[in-house]
């Protein structure tokens, strides 16, 4: 029997779908070569059908689902580490603004007393919703790369192809000695931009890889197979 009909002789591929192997009167099968008559009553022909098909993982696969794993859970772990090196840094700009403020304003009444330490509370605590807030997502995407969803698999691809676009903008910052974002001659270290850099990098990789990935296999490295 040709290689071109079901192991159960029942359809034939015509070179675009299945169709039955069984005439329209039912009296006859094709065996891959001829038509064959069939013993006995005639059969109702079976209609023809279109083979499905489906995911299967590759080698790459499960590396991918790991790499993206491992990557938002330092990412959660870095975000959850801002708000106790951050908060005395946003502290720190936020007074240099006031009295700045007071500088070029000198005949403006000054903020009551208890007001600047009213507002590094109110930075601390969003720096630590904020903090939340991003470990709640990030745990989302783990659990989604962890069961291989196809649409977090584009999630995640547009998170880190952003971040990777990003990066330059980092290092225009570093060279500027971070005047670009300054205000009112007020700037961020720039080794907040070094380290958003060098820590950008590793997702950028993801990114290039999880393209390419794609690309040749489909989401999660994962090739389309008939059956």
């Amino acid at each position: 029997m040709s290689s071109r009909v079901s192991p159960d002789g029942m359809y034939y591929w015509d070179g675009q779908s299945w169709v039955s192997t069984l005439s329209a009167d039912g009296r006859h099968r094709w065996n891959g070569t001829a038509w064959v008559p069939m013993e006995g009553q005639p059969y109702i022909a079976a209609p023809s059908y279109a083979m499905g098909t489906a995911r299967q993982p590759t080698s790459w696969t499960r590396p991918l689902q790991y790499a993206v794993t491992a990557w938002y859970v330092w990412s959660a772990a870095y975000i959850l580490s801002t708000p106790f090196w951050m908060g005395g840094m946003m502290s720190q700009i936020m007074n240099q603004s006031f009295q700045r403020q007071e500088q070029l304003n000198p005949n403006v009444t000054p903020p009551p007393p208890g007001f600047t330490d009213m507002m590094s509370n109110i930075t601390s605590i969003s720096l630590w919703f904020t903090a939340v807030v991003y470990v709640a997502i990030f745990a989302v995407i783990v659990v989604g790369a962890l069961k291989r969803w196809t649409w977090m698999f584009y999630v995640v691809l547009v998170l880190l192809g952003i971040s990777a676009l990003l990066l330059p903008a980092d290092l225009v910052y570093v060279f500027t000695g971070g005047r670009v974002v300054g205000f009112q001659g007020l700037t961020v270290p720039t080794t907040m931009y070094l380290v958003s850099f060098f820590t950008g990098i590793p997702g950028a990789a993801l990114f290039v890889w999880m393209l390419i990935a794609l690309i040749k296999r489909g989401p999660w490295a994962m090739k389309r197979v008939s059956y």
